[in-house]
């Protein structure tokens, strides 16, 4: 072998050796215009730069995602000079609104005779809100004192989500709290209470399914790294476990479901600490991992998930649009907006 054959056929070796690397662990750059996530028929690409603004229109904590039938996109952040900010699918700024949310997290888009509205959560308000499309609050609740559960000065309310129930009520979790999934009615109106910290750790994201012949109610218990699904009257149903990850939030995907999973690996020493998106099918079993390796199964348990690109710091809050493109608010991830992931055809 001549010396400029030799050369050619390193450099030919290497090549193909990295791009082998690239197709086992999804090892390529985050910010490559190309990098592919997930695995199967659900994978997505990032688009660069989506949504990415200027010190007018800051972010802090990145917290949800919503979109209105009009097609606009909502991000919440507690950022407190534009609480609200409002996007185009490509990106471009609509609008914002909102100064008085510290503790801004949860964000549920509901309609209540043809019109849209939020419900709003603020743990550091210990309130959650009933908000129209132009950030007008229309009703704002307390702390459910006709619980008693919070009686005592330590009982603090700090609730994180809202889910709507399919007679026009909804349901809080005090995730940042008591840990309590508290009951309304359609009429706002306080019913009762299930959980509490001896049942869920750290209640943080619900969700009321009606996929199904009977509703239920998905309530994640984040720091248990655990899904608790429950009857509409509390009643424990099952238990999806999700070994390594801290699931935040549950989002339908027609007959699938999303979630975003806030860090993995935590607490094992030389992986990546970031987290990771999971696509689970209509039995709960995870067929697509973002930013982590396929979801390993034997004898029919999940063995411990962990990132292993680190595109994401802390996904929260996610949104899927009417064109299957994803969405990721980032908490704690050093003042970032969204990222943007464009779903890939099957040949692709």
């Amino acid at each position: 072998m001549t010396h400029i054959n030799r050369r050619t056929f390193v450099a030919s070796l290497s090549s193909a050796l990295a791009g082998l690397s690239m197709a086992q662990g999804q090892s390529q750059n985050p910010s490559s215009n190309d990098l592919i996530l997930g695995q199967g028929e659900y994978r997505w690409k990032v688009v660069p730069n989506w949504g990415v603004l200027d010190a007018a229109t800051p972010v802090k904590d990145c917290h949800a995602m919503v979109q209105t039938k009009d097609g606009r996109i909502f991000l919440l952040t507690n950022e407190t000079k534009n609480n609200v900010i409002i996007y185009d699918r490509a990106g471009k700024l609509l609008g914002k609104w909102g100064s008085e949310w510290p503790g801004a997290h949860g964000f549920t888009l509901a309609e209540e005779n043809g019109t849209e509205f939020f419900y709003l959560t603020d743990h550091s308000r210990s309130q959650f809100y009933k908000v129209s499309l132009d950030g007008k609050v229309l009703r704002t609740w307390d702390a459910p004192k006709a619980s008693g559960k919070y009686d005592k000065k330590e009982q603090v309310f700090r609730p994180t989500h809202v889910a709507l129930a399919p007679d026009g009520g909804f349901y809080v979790v005090d995730g940042y709290g008591q840990n309590w999934c508290h009951r309304y009615d359609a009429k706002g109106e306080y019913m009762s209470s299930f959980g509490g910290k001896e049942n869920l750790k750290c209640a943080h994201g619900c969700w009321v399914d009606t996929r199904g012949k009977k509703p239920i109610l998905w309530v994640t218990s984040r720091s248990e790294y655990k899904i608790k699904r429950y009857t509409l009257e509390g009643e424990l149903i099952d238990i999806i476990p999700l070994p390594g990850a801290e699931p935040n939030f549950i989002i339908p995907f027609g007959d699938h479901t999303i979630i975003p999973h806030l860090r993995s690996n935590h607490g094992k020493k030389g992986k990546i600490q970031s987290g990771f998106v999971s696509i689970l099918d209509p039995q709960n079993k995870i067929i697509s991992n973002i930013a982590a390796p396929a979801a390993a199964y034997e004898n029919g348990e999940l063995a411990a998930m962990g990132a292993d690109v680190k595109l994401f710091t802390h996904p929260h809050g996610l949104l899927i649009d009417d064109e299957q493109s994803i969405y990721v608010a980032q908490w704690n991830s050093g003042k970032t907006y969204p990222i943007k992931l464009q779903r890939l055809k099957a040949s692709s």
